[in-house]
């Protein structure tokens, strides 16, 4: 059984003090012999860990008992083998980069759909009301080519300040219809979809990203796997590490 338990997690919240927080945390962490990355800014923090289980979700409980991210959830996998070589805690402007300090979603974010609702909405063809339903995927392009939703709409960006122009050069082809935007883990397509509202489309995110709907559904209209940013490289629909 594989003994290394792997979170990812993000929570758009607002955060006055993101070095001294950095501090505290990369103490918390080495003590636990954890290894990963932490991203804090203004907006928010953005975390990848691995490690013992008490040690990872121990750490995650202290992080939740902060009133500033009481509401972070977190999307586990495992593997056989420590994925880091160390661990990173870095301040950052963003904690994922658009640079538009417009968009803010600590402050709003968009709606939501839920795994079980998409997977609905896919097998019927439409959504509830009857309108089409398109996919959009936020990731950049060679994230895509490792696996997307079947006819996934894919821009084809290489980083994602890209996105707000793609947006608003492809937004007349989303008229009418529902566009569910979707990324790794979710914190890009929570990005996208205030973008995309911003531009008259009527957006929703998919709630946990990719690796939320491989926990709840499975690999139910999905093709390939899910690229990672870690020495695992991918993911297979049942959450476990490419052969």
């Amino acid at each position: 059984m594989a003994s290394v338990l792997n979170v990812s997690a993000y929570l758009f919240t607002h955060i006055a003090d993101p070095a001294d927080l950095r501090i505290t945390l990369r103490g918390r962490a080495e003590a636990a012999a954890l290894r990963g990355t932490i991203l804090l800014a203004p907006e928010g923090i953005n975390l990848f860990l691995a490690g013992r289980a008490d040690a990872v979700r121990g750490f995650v409980d202290d992080l939740r008992s902060d009133e500033r991210f009481v509401a972070l959830t977190t999307k586990e996998s495992w593997s056989d083998d420590q994925p880091f070589g160390r661990m990173l805690v870095k301040v950052k402007r963003e904690i994922i980069r658009m640079d538009r300090p417009a968009i803010r979603p600590e402050a709003e974010r968009a709606p939501a759909v839920a795994p079980a609702q998409l997977r609905r909405w896919l097998d019927q063809g439409h959504d509830d009301a009857g309108r089409e339903v398109v996919l959009l995927d936020t990731r950049n392009a060679f994230e895509v080519d490792y696996g997307t939703f079947e006819g996934a709409v894919d821009w084809r960006i290489e980083r994602f300040t890209q996105f707000p122009g793609a947006a608003a050069e492809h937004r007349e082809q989303l008229a009418g219809k529902t566009v569910v935007s979707f990324c790794t883990g979710g914190i890009r397509c929570e990005k996208a979809a205030i973008v995309l509202r911003d531009e008259g489309v009527d957006a929703y995110q998919l709630e946990g990203g990719i690796l939320g709907y491989f926990e709840h559904e499975g690999g139910a209209h999905w093709n390939g796997e899910c690229f990672v940013f870690d020495e695992r490289e991918a993911l297979t629909p049942d959450l476990a590490a490419r052969g």
